[in-house]
């Protein structure tokens, strides 16, 4: 997601530099202690994200070699190692909102890569939307969430049009999301159901096809999920079950100027629609749906707080 945070300003804690007269045999074992000392886990992710995205960019992938050196880092996090724990303010519902609000920690970014921690309290979402020219790893730090994710069809026409050979409107129409887990209500369409659908009116532009790559409950501790510019489950829903915490690294990040905006999407089924010169086998038609872009939702809340754990030192 595209998250504007101001990030605090930061004073680099300079060692002490002993005189001449003080450096003695005493003073050596105590410099090589402060040399030897243990690297931090999230001071070792930035650094090993430094090296797997140091030739990377939009549309260009880590290589194998590199995503073997990122994903036993991440795998190896603990909430404790961001300072994180499940009994913090962030993972609380203490709003009537239909959709609570959700924190993001910043822990770190660049124009090569990102990293930064998701805090949503049971029932919170972070809508469906896409990540282009992007490689993400995403770790569940704590807790149960549902991931439903998509990659576009290639080549796939975007045209729509109903089974009656009438155009329909998309906003009297249910999302696929209609079926799921009730925390996930918060994606469904606001408009009355009960209404029929509209016919003979021109369906909204931008309505392409995606094949279901995930749709299922994730509970901590679980392996780093990654996705890819075209692979993987591009584009992506997070609905919290219980409390959780997500931590993301994007490689490159979400940037406005360079095309990289993060859109959101609405999900419909499959048979919702007919397009000429497409077919899928009645068995594998629940495997796919209709993506429509969609402004950003209005009951969407994402809070920037301070990052309190451990500090990265950037070199």
């Amino acid at each position: 997601m595209g998250i504007e945070t101001t990030v605090p300003s930061r004073k680099e804690n300079k060692a002490l530099h002993p005189s001449p007269e003080e450096t003695n045999s005493i003073s050596k074992p105590r410099k090589s202690r402060r040399r030897h000392r243990k690297m931090s886990p999230v001071q070792k992710l930035y650094e090993t994200c430094k090296v797997v995205f140091s030739c990377c960019g939009a549309g260009i992938v880590p290589s194998s070699e590199d995503i073997g050196k990122l994903c036993p880092v991440l795998d190896a996090m603990r909430p404790v190692d961001v300072g994180l724990t499940p009994e913090l303010p962030y993972f609380r519902l203490t709003t009537a909102r239909r959709t609570p609000p959700i924190t993001y920690l910043h822990l770190f970014e660049c124009d090569k890569f990102s990293m930064g921690i998701f805090c949503l309290p049971p029932s919170g979402v972070i809508p469906l939307h896409n990540h282009p020219g992007m490689t993400v790893f995403s770790k569940l730090l704590f807790g149960t969430m549902h991931i439903k994710s998509y990659d576009w069809v290639v080549d796939a026409p975007e045209k729509t049009s109903t089974t009656e050979n009438q155009q329909l409107t998309i906003e009297n129409q249910q999302p696929a999301t209609e079926n799921q887990n009730p925390a996930i209500e918060n994606q469904k369409s606001t408009a009355d159901n009960s209404i029929p659908p509209q016919v003979n009116a021109v369906a909204p532009p931008g309505t392409r096809l995606a094949k279901m790559k995930v749709d299922a409950d994730f509970t901590a501790p679980c392996d780093t999920s990654i996705l890819y510019p075209a692979d993987g489950g591009n584009l992506h829903c997070f609905t919290a079950v219980t409390a959780c915490a997500v931590l993301d690294v994007l490689g490159p990040p979400y940037s406005d100027p360079d095309g990289r905006h993060c859109q959101y999407y609405l999900d419909f089924p499959f048979s919702q629609f007919t397009v000429d010169g497409v077919s899928i086998p009645e068995e594998e038609k629940e495997g796919y749906a209709w993506l429509q872009e969609t402004e950003k939702p209005d009951d969407l809340a994402v809070v920037g707080a301070l990052y309190k754990g451990p500090q990265i030192q950037e070199k």
